[in-house]
């Protein structure tokens, strides 16, 4: 791990170890979805499309009192220079694709829409770390998009530890350091922890510092959601000489 932080304190991309990635994100860029975004953090970039609320075809699966929420996760080929075996890849895939479909039935109004389905397809189209916190981000944009009412926002974040330090929203070097991994998804303004993953082990002197920085992280990120959201609200308004709320 020695490659993690510089003598003065720098990371490979000369961030600070409390600083994150640039974020960048665009909404409503599928047409032939009910809701999408597109979200870059570093050179990370994930698009995932919203189809529904639409009627369940599937009657087993069918609930009368609400929606269900099916997540598929994919990351594409040629989104990092690693090529990895499929039944690997796969098992991964199918793994995160659960966490996401858990994390947003904690935090969608499946009530509003019984007997009824949400599909949640992510495309991973460059990879540089993070994968699983900025799909989060981007399907909570994308359910937005689609109209879809949430309790809240959810945002992800992720962090390790070196040398006693946190560092967040680790890129994929940092990732692959085999220091603990620590990834959280909360709810921003009640700071309600709707998924939370460890990878290795984290010292429990260390915790604490970890969960505060990085739900600080996921408030940081909410802002700038927040924000595109606000922007794409005026823009749709003027488009209808109509004057928002924002």
């Amino acid at each position: 791990m020695s490659e993690i932080l510089s003598p003065e304190g720098l990371r490979c991309d000369g961030r600070r170890p409390h600083e994150m990635r640039k974020l960048k994100c665009e909404v409503g860029i599928a047409q032939d979805a009910d809701g999408s975004a597109i979200v870059e953090q570093g050179y990370t970039k994930v698009l995932v499309t919203i189809y529904g609320p639409r009627e369940c075809g599937n009657r087993a699966k069918r609930t009368n009192d609400k929606a269900i929420i099916s997540c598929s996760y994919n990351k594409a080929t040629f989104s990092s220079g690693v090529r990895m075996r499929k039944l690997i890849t796969d098992k991964k895939s199918t793994e995160v694709s659960v966490m996401i479909q858990n994390t947003f039935e904690a935090a969608v109004l499946l009530e509003k829409f019984p007997k009824s389905e949400i599909d949640i397809f992510v495309q991973v189209l460059q990879s540089d770390g993070g994968e699983r916190c900025v799909a989060i981000n981007a399907t909570t944009l994308a359910l937005i998009n689609a109209g879809i009412p949430m309790k809240d926002y959810v945002c992800a974040c992720a962090a390790t530890v070196y040398q006693d330090t946190a560092i967040l929203d680790i890129n994929n070097l940092e990732e692959s350091s085999r220091g603990p991994l620590f990834m959280l998804a909360v709810m921003p303004k009640s700071e309600n922890i709707v998924q939370l993953q460890l990878d290795h082990r984290l010292h429990n002197d260390h915790l604490d510092k970890v969960v505060k920085q990085t739900i600080q992280g996921c408030k940081d990120i909410q802002v700038l959601l927040d924000r595109k959201i606000k922007e794409r609200t005026v823009e749709a308004a003027a488009a209808y000489d109509i004057k928002p709320r924002v």
